[in-house]
């Protein structure tokens, strides 16, 4: 069996005692629980499944073009690169990412379908007890740091991921999906999306991008905007935070080298773009990365 990458973790408290920040990164998912008098994101995307179960107080979640009230025991539900934002007071959540390759992969060993298949959500905000209660028991595995935690973890999430499939995310055959670098991706747009995946870290001009789908500048952004519900240019800008979501978990290169690998002409435009979109400084996530 392959070994598995350790458990990487932040956690701090503000001065309330009712202040709590904890974050596990792994690679087929990650771990937030947030206590907090108020927070905000601003519009993003995570290349990740996102389930946001909120265990009290209430968030704000705007998914796509459709805003929502969210109250303790209502989830947020998000797909793979689809744009949301959230703010929140006197709030108390649970985020859990889970990357397309564990979906997949359990899609797969359950023989409902092949690798290209769209397997997105049902609806972007359910209340479902098993959500909250799933989410409440990951949080407090995090928090306790018990013998055993990792493998706990891992069975919880794939727990999660089970129920996720048996009761919220939908399973489609489709001819328009291929298989790219990144993942599923609509054939239409396949070549310009692992263009952006392979040239982030350098000024993309829109005609570029388009010619790499053989596509006009204008029915390439028409296109791609009613396909994946944001513009080409927010799109990459995804691509790069994601991007350096990895490089801060798994190197020690300087923070102000990844902000230029990435596309950012100044580590003080990469970190407040950063904070803006997780909450937590590129430090801050970076000390959630170590081993």
């Amino acid at each position: 069996m392959k070994s598995m990458p350790a458990l990487s973790e932040t956690h701090s408290r503000g001065e309330s005692a009712n202040e709590i920040q904890r974050f596990i990164s792994r690679s087929q998912f990650t771990v937030r629980h947030t206590a907090t008098e108020a927070c905000q994101f601003e519009s993003h995307a995570h290349a990740a499944y996102t389930v946001s179960a909120v265990l009290a107080g209430q968030l704000t979640a705007t998914i796509g073009d459709d805003t929502f009230e969210l109250p303790a025991g209502e989830t947020a539900l998000t797909n793979v690169g689809q744009n949301h934002s959230a703010r929140g007071e006197q709030v108390e959540f649970v985020s859990i990412g889970v990357a397309p390759a564990l979906v997949t992969e359990m899609v797969t060993e359950i023989g409902l379908t092949r690798t290209t298949a769209n397997i997105i959500f049902r609806r972007a905000a359910v209340t479902d007890s098993t959500i909250t209660k799933r989410a409440r028991e990951i949080a407090a595995e995090v928090a306790d740091e018990q013998l055993g935690r990792t493998a706990m973890l891992d069975s919880l999430v794939r727990q999660f991921v089970i129920h996720l499939l048996r009761c919220h995310l939908t399973v489609r055959q489709s001819d328009q999906i291929e298989l790219s670098r990144a993942g599923p991706v609509d054939r239409r747009l396949r070549l310009a999306i692992e263009f952006m995946h392979d040239n982030f870290g350098r000024e993309l001009a829109l005609e570029e991008i388009a010619s790499a789908a053989y596509l006009s500048e204008y029915h390439f952004a028409r296109l791609f905007k009613q396909i994946t519900g944001v513009t080409p240019h927010v799109y990459l800008a995804n691509v790069r935070l994601e991007r350096a979501r990895r490089l801060l978990a798994d190197t020690v290169l300087p923070i102000s080298e990844i902000a230029a690998m990435v596309g950012y002409q100044s580590q003080s435009h990469f970190s407040k773009m950063f904070r803006s979109v997780t909450g937590i400084t590129p430090r801050a996530y970076r000390e959630g990365a170590k081993p």
